[in-house]
Protein backbone atom coordinates (compact mmCIF):
# COMPACT_ATOMS: atom_id res chain seq x y z
CA UNK A 1 0.00 0.00 0.00
CA UNK A 2 1.12 3.47 -1.55
CA UNK A 3 1.15 6.03 1.48
CA UNK A 4 0.69 10.08 -0.28
CA UNK A 5 1.20 12.73 1.54
CA UNK A 6 -0.32 16.17 0.65
CA UNK A 7 0.51 19.31 1.91
CA UNK A 8 -2.51 21.93 1.01
CA UNK A 9 -3.70 25.25 2.39
CA UNK A 10 -7.20 24.61 1.08
CA UNK A 11 -9.55 24.43 3.14
CA UNK A 12 -11.29 21.80 0.52
CA UNK A 13 -10.03 17.72 0.85
CA UNK A 14 -7.95 17.23 -1.99
CA UNK A 15 -7.67 14.00 -4.02
CA UNK A 16 -4.66 12.33 -4.97
CA UNK A 17 -5.01 12.17 -8.96
CA UNK A 18 -3.62 8.40 -9.85
CA UNK A 19 -3.06 7.53 -13.60
CA UNK A 20 -4.11 3.71 -12.24
CA UNK A 21 -5.17 2.49 -8.79
CA UNK A 22 -8.29 2.46 -6.21
CA UNK A 23 -8.55 5.23 -3.65
CA UNK A 24 -8.49 4.37 -0.33
CA UNK A 25 -10.06 6.05 2.55
CA UNK A 26 -9.33 9.57 3.30
CA UNK A 27 -7.68 10.28 6.76
CA UNK A 28 -7.44 13.46 7.86
CA UNK A 29 -4.19 14.42 9.41
CA UNK A 30 -3.48 17.93 11.18
CA UNK A 31 -6.21 20.42 11.39
CA UNK A 32 -6.18 22.95 8.01
CA UNK A 33 -5.90 26.46 9.62
CA UNK A 34 -5.49 29.69 7.88
CA UNK A 35 -1.97 30.16 7.09
CA UNK A 36 -0.65 27.20 7.96
CA UNK A 37 -0.13 23.72 5.84
CA UNK A 38 -2.20 20.82 6.68
CA UNK A 39 -0.65 17.36 6.69
CA UNK A 40 -3.57 15.48 5.00
CA UNK A 41 -2.12 11.28 4.50
CA UNK A 42 -4.01 9.40 1.36
CA UNK A 43 -4.36 5.82 1.32
CA UNK A 44 -3.81 4.52 -1.98
CA UNK A 45 -3.98 0.63 -2.92
CA UNK A 46 -3.09 -0.95 -6.39
CA UNK A 47 -5.67 -2.16 -8.73
CA UNK A 48 -3.43 -4.17 -11.70
CA UNK A 49 -4.46 -3.36 -15.21
CA UNK A 50 -7.06 -0.99 -14.64
CA UNK A 51 -6.75 2.36 -15.75
CA UNK A 52 -9.19 5.09 -14.60
CA UNK A 53 -9.81 8.73 -15.36
CA UNK A 54 -8.57 11.57 -12.91
CA UNK A 55 -11.01 12.20 -10.59
CA UNK A 56 -12.53 15.44 -10.71
CA UNK A 57 -12.80 17.83 -7.38
CA UNK A 58 -16.24 19.52 -7.01
CA UNK A 59 -15.13 21.67 -4.20
CA UNK A 60 -11.90 23.08 -6.86
CA UNK A 61 -14.81 23.04 -9.31
CA UNK A 62 -16.87 25.66 -7.14
CA UNK A 63 -13.73 27.70 -6.96
CA UNK A 64 -13.03 28.33 -10.25
CA UNK A 65 -16.75 28.43 -11.13
CA UNK A 66 -16.84 31.70 -8.72
CA UNK A 67 -13.73 32.75 -9.89
CA UNK A 68 -15.10 33.13 -13.28
CA UNK A 69 -18.81 34.17 -12.17
CA UNK A 70 -16.44 37.23 -10.93
CA UNK A 71 -14.61 37.96 -14.04
CA UNK A 72 -17.96 38.03 -16.15
CA UNK A 73 -18.10 35.01 -17.37
CA UNK A 74 -21.21 34.25 -14.83
CA UNK A 75 -23.74 32.04 -17.71
CA UNK A 76 -24.90 28.85 -16.97
CA UNK A 77 -24.17 27.78 -20.89
CA UNK A 78 -20.25 30.00 -20.68
CA UNK A 79 -19.77 27.87 -17.87
CA UNK A 80 -20.63 23.94 -19.34
CA UNK A 81 -19.01 24.62 -21.89
CA UNK A 82 -15.53 25.53 -19.86
CA UNK A 83 -13.26 22.19 -20.08
CA UNK A 84 -13.23 20.56 -16.15
CA UNK A 85 -10.78 21.44 -13.93
CA UNK A 86 -9.01 18.61 -12.52
CA UNK A 87 -8.23 18.22 -8.48
CA UNK A 88 -4.64 20.51 -7.97
CA UNK A 89 -5.57 22.72 -11.13
CA UNK A 90 -7.42 25.40 -9.11
CA UNK A 91 -4.75 26.28 -6.88
CA UNK A 92 -3.33 29.50 -8.23
CA UNK A 93 -7.29 30.34 -9.20
CA UNK A 94 -8.10 30.39 -5.04
CA UNK A 95 -4.96 32.46 -4.62
CA UNK A 96 -6.28 34.77 -6.92
CA UNK A 97 -10.05 34.83 -6.00
CA UNK A 98 -8.52 35.23 -2.16
CA UNK A 99 -6.30 37.99 -2.96
CA UNK A 100 -9.26 40.27 -4.74
CA UNK A 101 -11.79 39.41 -1.80
CA UNK A 102 -9.40 40.34 1.13
CA UNK A 103 -6.76 42.83 0.35
CA UNK A 104 -5.40 42.83 3.56
CA UNK A 105 -4.66 39.49 3.84
CA UNK A 106 -0.94 38.02 4.26
CA UNK A 107 0.13 35.02 2.48
CA UNK A 108 2.09 32.83 4.62
CA UNK A 109 2.21 29.53 3.06
CA UNK A 110 2.96 29.23 -0.75
CA UNK A 111 6.18 28.03 -1.14
CA UNK A 112 4.81 24.41 -1.65
CA UNK A 113 2.85 25.31 -4.31
CA UNK A 114 5.91 24.85 -5.90
CA UNK A 115 5.34 21.21 -7.60
CA UNK A 116 6.30 19.47 -10.29
CA UNK A 117 4.00 20.80 -12.12
CA UNK A 118 4.57 24.06 -11.98
CA UNK A 119 8.08 23.86 -12.88
CA UNK A 120 6.90 21.98 -15.75
CA UNK A 121 4.75 25.03 -16.89
CA UNK A 122 7.68 27.17 -15.85
CA UNK A 123 9.91 25.61 -18.11
CA UNK A 124 7.59 25.96 -21.05
CA UNK A 125 7.15 29.42 -20.71
CA UNK A 126 10.98 30.31 -20.48
CA UNK A 127 12.85 31.92 -22.94
CA UNK A 128 14.48 29.47 -25.14
CA UNK A 129 17.75 31.04 -26.95
CA UNK A 130 20.97 30.21 -27.24
CA UNK A 131 21.91 32.55 -24.32
CA UNK A 132 23.22 30.85 -21.18
CA UNK A 133 24.26 31.53 -18.04
CA UNK A 134 27.28 30.70 -15.83
CA UNK A 135 26.25 27.21 -16.11
CA UNK A 136 26.73 27.00 -19.94
CA UNK A 137 23.46 25.59 -20.15
CA UNK A 138 21.07 25.66 -22.74
CA UNK A 139 17.20 24.78 -23.03
CA UNK A 140 17.56 21.91 -25.77
CA UNK A 141 19.75 19.98 -23.40
CA UNK A 142 18.27 20.45 -20.70
CA UNK A 143 15.39 19.05 -22.13
CA UNK A 144 16.58 16.16 -23.15
CA UNK A 145 16.17 14.54 -20.12
CA UNK A 146 13.97 17.36 -18.74
CA UNK A 147 11.64 14.98 -16.46
CA UNK A 148 14.94 13.69 -14.07
CA UNK A 149 16.08 17.63 -14.67
CA UNK A 150 13.08 18.48 -12.94
CA UNK A 151 12.82 15.84 -10.48
CA UNK A 152 15.99 16.19 -9.12
CA UNK A 153 15.53 20.64 -9.34
CA UNK A 154 12.25 19.73 -7.20
CA UNK A 155 14.10 17.36 -4.54
CA UNK A 156 16.78 20.54 -4.01
CA UNK A 157 13.84 22.62 -3.55
CA UNK A 158 12.46 20.58 -1.06
CA UNK A 159 15.58 19.68 0.70
CA UNK A 160 16.24 23.27 1.26
CA UNK A 161 19.47 22.47 -0.61
CA UNK A 162 18.65 24.66 -3.89
CA UNK A 163 21.88 27.45 -4.83
CA UNK A 164 21.43 30.35 -6.46
CA UNK A 165 24.52 30.89 -9.09
CA UNK A 166 25.85 34.09 -10.08
CA UNK A 167 24.14 36.04 -12.97
CA UNK A 168 26.64 36.46 -16.04
CA UNK A 169 26.08 40.49 -17.34
CA UNK A 170 26.79 41.71 -20.31
CA UNK A 171 26.06 45.28 -22.09
CA UNK A 172 24.32 45.77 -25.11
CA UNK A 173 23.88 49.55 -27.31
CA UNK A 174 21.82 52.19 -26.26
CA UNK A 175 20.94 55.23 -27.80
CA UNK A 176 23.28 57.86 -27.56
CA UNK A 177 26.25 55.49 -27.93
CA UNK A 178 25.72 54.51 -24.04
CA UNK A 179 25.73 50.31 -22.84
CA UNK A 180 22.96 48.92 -20.68
CA UNK A 181 23.64 46.08 -19.05
CA UNK A 182 21.91 43.16 -19.19
CA UNK A 183 21.54 39.86 -16.80
CA UNK A 184 22.09 36.38 -18.24
CA UNK A 185 20.30 34.15 -15.56
CA UNK A 186 21.57 30.53 -15.21
CA UNK A 187 18.54 27.58 -16.56
CA UNK A 188 17.14 26.39 -13.73
CA UNK A 189 17.28 29.51 -11.72
CA UNK A 190 15.03 30.65 -14.60
CA UNK A 191 12.55 27.94 -14.36
CA UNK A 192 12.39 28.51 -10.44
CA UNK A 193 12.50 32.12 -11.02
CA UNK A 194 9.46 31.21 -13.19
CA UNK A 195 7.76 29.35 -10.30
CA UNK A 196 7.70 32.02 -8.41
CA UNK A 197 6.86 34.98 -10.52
CA UNK A 198 3.99 32.62 -11.42
CA UNK A 199 2.85 32.33 -7.69
CA UNK A 200 3.66 36.37 -7.32
CA UNK A 201 1.69 37.16 -9.87
CA UNK A 202 -1.23 35.46 -8.29
CA UNK A 203 -1.65 37.32 -5.32
CA UNK A 204 -0.53 41.11 -6.68
CA UNK A 205 -2.38 41.35 -10.30
CA UNK A 206 -5.57 41.82 -7.91
CA UNK A 207 -3.23 44.83 -6.19
CA UNK A 208 -1.79 46.28 -9.43
CA UNK A 209 -4.10 49.34 -11.08
CA UNK A 210 -4.94 48.42 -14.45
CA UNK A 211 -3.17 51.73 -15.65
CA UNK A 212 0.26 49.65 -15.15
CA UNK A 213 0.70 48.01 -18.02
CA UNK A 214 3.86 46.15 -18.05
CA UNK A 215 4.29 42.24 -17.54
CA UNK A 216 1.36 41.57 -17.43
CA UNK A 217 -1.30 39.19 -18.58
CA UNK A 218 -4.17 40.80 -21.04
CA UNK A 219 -1.84 44.30 -20.59
CA UNK A 220 0.53 45.51 -23.48
CA UNK A 221 2.75 48.55 -24.90
CA UNK A 222 -0.31 49.37 -27.27
CA UNK A 223 -3.07 49.16 -24.70
CA UNK A 224 -1.00 52.40 -22.88
CA UNK A 225 -0.43 53.87 -26.21
CA UNK A 226 -4.49 53.86 -26.34
CA UNK A 227 -5.40 54.33 -22.60
CA UNK A 228 -3.17 58.15 -23.45
CA UNK A 229 -4.90 59.12 -26.22
CA UNK A 230 -8.46 58.05 -24.77
CA UNK A 231 -7.57 60.02 -21.24
CA UNK A 232 -5.86 62.75 -22.70
CA UNK A 233 -9.34 63.41 -25.08
CA UNK A 234 -11.80 62.65 -21.53
CA UNK A 235 -10.38 64.38 -19.18
CA UNK A 236 -8.77 67.53 -21.60
CA UNK A 237 -5.36 67.48 -20.53
CA UNK A 238 -3.56 70.47 -20.67
CA UNK A 239 -0.51 69.95 -19.07
CA UNK A 240 2.06 66.34 -19.46
CA UNK A 241 4.86 65.46 -16.99
CA UNK A 242 7.10 62.41 -19.07
CA UNK A 243 9.33 60.87 -16.33
CA UNK A 244 11.80 58.27 -16.91
CA UNK A 245 13.76 56.37 -13.70
CA UNK A 246 17.36 56.07 -13.69
CA UNK A 247 18.48 52.78 -13.66
CA UNK A 248 15.70 51.27 -11.65
CA UNK A 249 16.80 47.71 -12.04
CA UNK A 250 20.12 48.35 -10.85
CA UNK A 251 19.41 50.83 -7.73
CA UNK A 252 15.88 48.95 -6.25
CA UNK A 253 16.94 49.33 -2.35
CA UNK A 254 16.74 45.40 -0.81
CA UNK A 255 15.25 46.25 2.53
CA UNK A 256 13.33 48.05 1.06
CA UNK A 257 11.69 45.33 -1.82
CA UNK A 258 11.43 42.96 1.30
CA UNK A 259 9.77 45.38 3.43
CA UNK A 260 7.09 45.62 0.27
CA UNK A 261 6.93 42.12 -0.13
CA UNK A 262 5.94 41.29 3.17
CA UNK A 263 2.55 43.51 3.32
CA UNK A 264 1.02 40.38 1.06
CA UNK A 265 3.56 37.90 1.04
CA UNK A 266 5.07 36.97 4.19
CA UNK A 267 6.00 33.30 3.47
CA UNK A 268 9.80 32.24 4.15
CA UNK A 269 10.31 29.75 1.69
CA UNK A 270 9.40 32.65 -0.66
CA UNK A 271 11.45 35.48 0.61
CA UNK A 272 14.60 32.73 1.12
CA UNK A 273 14.34 32.25 -2.31
CA UNK A 274 13.92 35.94 -3.34
CA UNK A 275 17.26 36.43 -0.90
CA UNK A 276 19.14 33.82 -2.96
CA UNK A 277 18.18 35.47 -6.25
CA UNK A 278 18.96 39.15 -4.87
CA UNK A 279 22.09 38.41 -3.31
CA UNK A 280 23.84 35.46 -5.80
CA UNK A 281 26.31 37.98 -7.48
CA UNK A 282 27.07 39.02 -11.12
CA UNK A 283 29.71 37.21 -12.97
CA UNK A 284 31.07 39.55 -15.39
CA UNK A 285 34.70 39.20 -17.54
CA UNK A 286 35.57 36.75 -15.20
CA UNK A 287 34.79 38.40 -11.92
CA UNK A 288 32.43 38.30 -9.37
CA UNK A 289 30.82 41.05 -7.68
CA UNK A 290 28.30 41.62 -5.02
CA UNK A 291 26.38 44.82 -6.03
CA UNK A 292 24.14 44.68 -2.75
CA UNK A 293 21.10 46.27 -4.43
CA UNK A 294 19.11 45.80 -7.38
CA UNK A 295 17.88 42.62 -9.93
CA UNK A 296 20.06 41.37 -12.19
CA UNK A 297 18.13 43.14 -15.54
CA UNK A 298 17.16 40.68 -18.08
CA UNK A 299 16.68 38.01 -14.89
CA UNK A 300 13.24 36.38 -15.21
CA UNK A 301 12.11 37.24 -11.52
CA UNK A 302 12.78 41.43 -12.37
CA UNK A 303 10.12 42.28 -13.72
CA UNK A 304 7.70 41.19 -11.42
CA UNK A 305 9.61 42.75 -8.20
CA UNK A 306 10.06 45.83 -10.20
CA UNK A 307 6.38 45.85 -10.29
CA UNK A 308 5.94 45.33 -7.01
CA UNK A 309 8.61 48.16 -5.78
CA UNK A 310 6.50 50.29 -8.03
CA UNK A 311 3.22 49.67 -6.91
CA UNK A 312 3.79 50.91 -3.58
CA UNK A 313 6.55 53.72 -4.25
CA UNK A 314 4.41 55.23 -7.31
CA UNK A 315 1.09 54.29 -8.34
CA UNK A 316 -0.05 53.86 -4.88
CA UNK A 317 0.56 56.54 -3.71
CA UNK A 318 -0.89 58.44 -6.96
CA UNK A 319 -3.76 57.30 -6.03
CA UNK A 320 -4.36 57.32 -2.58
CA UNK A 321 -2.23 60.63 -1.82
CA UNK A 322 -1.75 62.93 -5.33
CA UNK A 323 -4.94 62.42 -7.08
CA UNK A 324 -7.22 63.77 -4.14
CA UNK A 325 -5.45 66.47 -3.50
CA UNK A 326 -5.72 67.91 -7.38
CA UNK A 327 -7.97 70.39 -8.09
CA UNK A 328 -8.77 69.45 -11.73
CA UNK A 329 -8.30 65.97 -13.73
CA UNK A 330 -5.19 63.58 -14.27
CA UNK A 331 -4.42 60.38 -14.97
CA UNK A 332 -0.95 58.24 -14.81
CA UNK A 333 -0.01 55.34 -17.07
CA UNK A 334 3.24 53.48 -16.18
CA UNK A 335 4.67 50.54 -18.06
CA UNK A 336 7.96 49.31 -16.05
CA UNK A 337 10.19 52.73 -15.21
CA UNK A 338 8.59 54.70 -17.80
CA UNK A 339 5.40 56.65 -16.95
CA UNK A 340 3.26 59.59 -17.75
CA UNK A 341 1.20 61.66 -16.10
CA UNK A 342 -2.01 64.12 -17.28
CA UNK A 343 -3.34 66.93 -15.80
CA UNK A 344 -5.65 69.12 -16.75
CA UNK A 345 -4.28 72.32 -14.65
CA UNK A 346 -1.32 73.69 -15.16
CA UNK A 347 -0.81 74.16 -11.38
CA UNK A 348 -1.39 70.62 -9.95
CA UNK A 349 1.12 69.63 -12.83
CA UNK A 350 3.84 71.86 -11.00
CA UNK A 351 2.76 70.78 -7.42
CA UNK A 352 3.49 66.92 -8.68
CA UNK A 353 6.89 68.24 -10.39
CA UNK A 354 8.04 69.52 -7.27
CA UNK A 355 7.26 66.41 -5.00
CA UNK A 356 8.09 63.64 -6.99
CA UNK A 357 11.60 63.36 -7.04
CA UNK A 358 11.57 63.55 -3.36
CA UNK A 359 9.28 60.68 -3.60
CA UNK A 360 12.19 58.55 -5.38
CA UNK A 361 14.83 59.88 -3.64
CA UNK A 362 13.07 58.44 -0.43
CA UNK A 363 13.10 55.10 -1.87
CA UNK A 364 16.76 55.47 -3.35
CA UNK A 365 16.23 56.00 -6.63
CA UNK A 366 16.17 59.11 -8.95
CA UNK A 367 14.76 60.20 -12.03
CA UNK A 368 16.19 61.32 -15.35
CA UNK A 369 17.17 64.60 -15.32
CA UNK A 370 17.02 65.06 -19.41
CA UNK A 371 13.39 62.57 -19.97
CA UNK A 372 11.95 63.96 -17.33
CA UNK A 373 9.85 67.05 -18.21
CA UNK A 374 6.75 68.93 -18.29
CA UNK A 375 5.34 70.36 -21.25
CA UNK A 376 2.02 71.88 -22.40
CA UNK A 377 -0.13 69.50 -24.03
CA UNK A 378 -3.86 70.90 -24.80
CA UNK A 379 -5.84 70.28 -27.65
CA UNK A 380 -5.33 74.12 -29.76
CA UNK A 381 -8.46 75.89 -30.50
CA UNK A 382 -10.19 74.32 -34.04
CA UNK A 383 -9.57 77.95 -35.67
CA UNK A 384 -5.34 77.83 -34.88
CA UNK A 385 -3.09 76.95 -38.01
CA UNK A 386 0.37 75.18 -37.23
CA UNK A 387 1.89 72.81 -35.15
CA UNK A 388 0.16 71.87 -31.45
CA UNK A 389 1.89 72.93 -28.44
CA UNK A 390 4.46 70.66 -27.67
CA UNK A 391 5.21 66.27 -28.10
CA UNK A 392 6.67 63.53 -25.52
CA UNK A 393 7.68 59.89 -26.15
CA UNK A 394 6.68 57.39 -24.86
CA UNK A 395 7.03 53.39 -25.42
CA UNK A 396 9.06 54.14 -28.61
CA UNK A 397 6.12 56.45 -30.36
CA UNK A 398 5.92 60.32 -30.07
CA UNK A 399 2.51 61.46 -29.13
CA UNK A 400 1.49 65.10 -30.72
CA UNK A 401 -1.53 67.51 -31.80
CA UNK A 402 -2.13 67.98 -35.74
CA UNK A 403 -4.71 68.59 -38.08
CA UNK A 404 -6.91 65.39 -39.84
CA UNK A 405 -7.91 65.80 -43.37
CA UNK A 406 -11.45 66.93 -42.06
CA UNK A 407 -9.50 69.97 -40.35
CA UNK A 408 -10.27 68.73 -37.06
CA UNK A 409 -7.19 68.66 -34.03
CA UNK A 410 -6.22 64.51 -33.39
CA UNK A 411 -4.12 63.44 -31.21
CA UNK A 412 -1.17 61.67 -33.64
CA UNK A 413 1.63 59.51 -32.77
CA UNK A 414 4.78 58.77 -34.93
CA UNK A 415 7.84 56.51 -34.31
CA UNK A 416 10.12 58.81 -32.51
CA UNK A 417 13.16 59.69 -34.89
CA UNK A 418 16.15 58.43 -33.19
CA UNK A 419 14.19 55.05 -33.20
CA UNK A 420 13.46 54.96 -36.69
CA UNK A 421 17.32 56.11 -37.78
CA UNK A 422 18.65 53.31 -35.36
CA UNK A 423 16.30 50.97 -36.86
CA UNK A 424 17.63 51.49 -40.29
CA UNK A 425 21.16 51.90 -39.53
CA UNK A 426 21.03 48.26 -37.70
CA UNK A 427 19.49 47.26 -41.49
CA UNK A 428 22.29 48.92 -43.19
CA UNK A 429 24.90 47.18 -41.18
CA UNK A 430 22.79 43.95 -40.81
CA UNK A 431 23.10 44.03 -45.09
CA UNK A 432 26.72 44.88 -45.21
CA UNK A 433 27.81 42.29 -42.61
CA UNK A 434 25.42 39.15 -44.50
CA UNK A 435 25.98 40.12 -48.03
CA UNK A 436 27.70 36.88 -48.96
CA UNK A 437 24.88 34.83 -46.59
CA UNK A 438 22.55 32.83 -49.64
CA UNK A 439 19.85 35.69 -51.24
CA UNK A 440 16.94 33.26 -49.55
CA UNK A 441 18.71 33.27 -46.13
CA UNK A 442 18.75 36.77 -46.10
CA UNK A 443 15.47 37.59 -47.77
CA UNK A 444 14.06 35.41 -44.46
CA UNK A 445 16.24 37.52 -41.69
CA UNK A 446 15.05 40.41 -43.41
CA UNK A 447 11.38 39.50 -43.44
CA UNK A 448 11.68 38.49 -39.93
CA UNK A 449 13.04 42.19 -38.86
CA UNK A 450 10.78 44.33 -40.87
CA UNK A 451 7.89 42.55 -39.99
CA UNK A 452 8.48 42.99 -36.28
CA UNK A 453 9.15 46.53 -36.68
CA UNK A 454 5.47 47.02 -38.84
CA UNK A 455 3.67 44.53 -35.90
CA UNK A 456 4.99 46.99 -33.30
CA UNK A 457 4.82 50.41 -35.32
CA UNK A 458 1.93 50.05 -37.16
CA UNK A 459 -0.49 52.39 -35.72
CA UNK A 460 -2.72 54.69 -37.44
CA UNK A 461 -1.02 57.95 -38.58
CA UNK A 462 2.44 56.29 -38.61
CA UNK A 463 2.49 54.81 -42.15
CA UNK A 464 4.80 57.05 -43.38
CA UNK A 465 7.41 55.99 -41.18
CA UNK A 466 6.96 52.63 -41.98
CA UNK A 467 7.06 53.78 -45.58
CA UNK A 468 10.44 55.41 -45.08
CA UNK A 469 12.00 52.10 -43.70
CA UNK A 470 10.63 49.89 -46.13
CA UNK A 471 12.33 52.01 -48.94
CA UNK A 472 15.18 52.44 -46.90
CA UNK A 473 15.57 47.97 -46.38
CA UNK A 474 15.27 47.80 -50.23
CA UNK A 475 17.88 50.07 -50.52
CA UNK A 476 20.16 48.72 -48.39
CA UNK A 477 19.51 45.11 -49.96
CA UNK A 478 20.33 46.21 -53.53
CA UNK A 479 23.50 48.41 -52.55
CA UNK A 480 25.29 45.39 -50.18
CA UNK A 481 24.22 42.74 -52.38
CA UNK A 482 26.03 44.88 -55.63
CA UNK A 483 29.36 44.59 -53.16
CA UNK A 484 29.65 40.96 -52.99
CA UNK A 485 32.40 41.23 -55.59
CA UNK A 486 34.04 43.58 -58.35
CA UNK A 487 31.96 42.45 -60.73
CA UNK A 488 28.56 41.82 -59.17
CA UNK A 489 26.97 45.23 -59.25
CA UNK A 490 23.06 44.83 -59.21
CA UNK A 491 21.24 47.58 -61.21
CA UNK A 492 17.27 48.40 -60.27
CA UNK A 493 16.31 46.15 -63.40
CA UNK A 494 18.29 43.25 -61.84
CA UNK A 495 16.97 43.71 -58.43
CA UNK A 496 13.43 43.58 -59.57
CA UNK A 497 13.43 40.39 -60.52
CA UNK A 498 15.08 39.37 -56.93
CA UNK A 499 12.08 41.60 -55.37
CA UNK A 500 9.47 39.79 -57.61
CA UNK A 501 10.75 36.25 -56.54
CA UNK A 502 11.75 37.24 -52.88
CA UNK A 503 9.44 39.98 -51.92
CA UNK A 504 9.87 42.15 -48.22
CA UNK A 505 6.88 42.82 -46.50
CA UNK A 506 4.76 46.04 -47.43
CA UNK A 507 4.59 48.61 -44.84
CA UNK A 508 0.97 48.24 -43.27
CA UNK A 509 -1.53 49.31 -40.11
CA UNK A 510 -2.24 46.95 -37.73
CA UNK A 511 -3.42 48.93 -34.78
CA UNK A 512 -6.26 50.97 -36.20
CA UNK A 513 -8.36 52.23 -33.46
CA UNK A 514 -5.33 53.42 -31.64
Amino acid sequence: MEVVVDHSTDGWESMCLCPTGRMGNLVRGTHLREGEAGHNVLLVGTMEGTQRSQPISTENQEIAKQAACETGQNSASSWENRPLVLAGESSLEWIRMLARKEPETVFTSLAHRIDLDLLRQSFRKISKNDSTGVDKVTAKEYGLNLEENLYNLHQRLLRGQYIAVPVRRVWIDKEGGKKRPIGITALEDKIVQKAVAIILDAVYDADFYDFSHAFRENHSQHGAISEIRRLCIELKVGWIVSADITGLFDNIEHNHLRSMIKRRVNDGGILRLIGKWLNAGVMEEGHLSYPGKGTPQGGVISPVLSNIFLHYVLDDWFVKEVKPRMKGRCFIIRYADDFILGFERESDAQRVMEVLPMRFNRYGLSLHPEKTKMLPFRKPPLEEKGKGPGTFDFLGFTFYWAKSRNGYWVLKKKTIGKRRSRFMNELWQWCRKHRHDQIEDQHERLTSKLRGYFNYFGVRGNYEALKAVYIHAERAWKFWLSRRSHKGRVTWKGFASIRAAFPLPKPRIVYNNI
